[in-house]
C-alpha cells in the first residue's frame, strides 16, 4: 500500500478494524465528490465518489490519471470508506465498513472500489499517485452526507 499513512490519517486505527464490503462497482452514477491533485502546478490525478441507490445506497470510488500521468504507469491507489456519521460534510470519517484497497501499478485508473447501504450515511475516500518520486495523495473527507 503506497499509501497507507494517507488512508491512516483519513480512517484512524478504526480502518483494520472495519469489516470489508463486497460491492459490485463501477465508475459510474452521480458524482458526488471529485477533486484533483496536482504536482508542480499540473494536474495529475482526480479521485471521484459515485452515489447509486442499488443494494440500499451503493457508493464507488476511482483515481484517475490525468495530464501528464494519463497512459503512464504508476502506482496508484483507492479506497472508498462507508462512515458512522450521517451529517457534517468535509470531516473526518469514522468507518463502519471499507473496500479494500486498489493498488497497483496502473496507467488510467486505480478502481473502482465500493461500499453497500450508504443511504443516509456518509462516505470518505482516499487516493493517490506516486508520480515523479514523490506520493501525491489527496482525501475527500465525509461526503454524500
Amino acid at each position: 500500500m503506497v499509501f497507507l499513512s494517507s488512508m491512516l490519517m483519513l480512517a484512524g486505527a478504526g480502518l483494520f478494524l472495519a469489516s470489508p464490503a463486497q460491492a459490485a462497482t463501477s465508475c459510474s452514477g452521480t458524482i458526488t465528490h471529485d477533486a484533483t491533485v496536482s504536482r508542480s502546478g499540473s494536474v495529475i490525478g482526480e479521485l471521484v465518489i459515485y452515489y447509486n441507490s442499488s443494494n440500499g445506497g451503493t457508493n464507488s470510488a476511482c483515481f484517475y490519471h490525468r495530464g501528464v500521468s494519463y497512459g503512464v504507469a504508476a502506482p496508484t491507489d483507492v479506497q472508498i470508506l462507508r462512515c458512522s456519521q450521517t451529517s457534517g460534510t468535509g470531516k473526518v470519517c469514522t468507518p463502519t465498513q471499507n473496500s479494500p484497497v486498489d493498488s497497483g501499478s496502473y496507467s488510467y485508473q486505480a478502481g473502482p472500489v465500493g461500499v453497500t447501504g450508504t443511504a443516509n450515511y456518509c462516505v470518505a475516500a482516499v487516493g493517490g499517485i506516486w508520480w515523479g518520486g514523490t506520493e501525491s495523495s489527496i482525501e475527500s473527507g465525509t461526503r454524500g452526507c
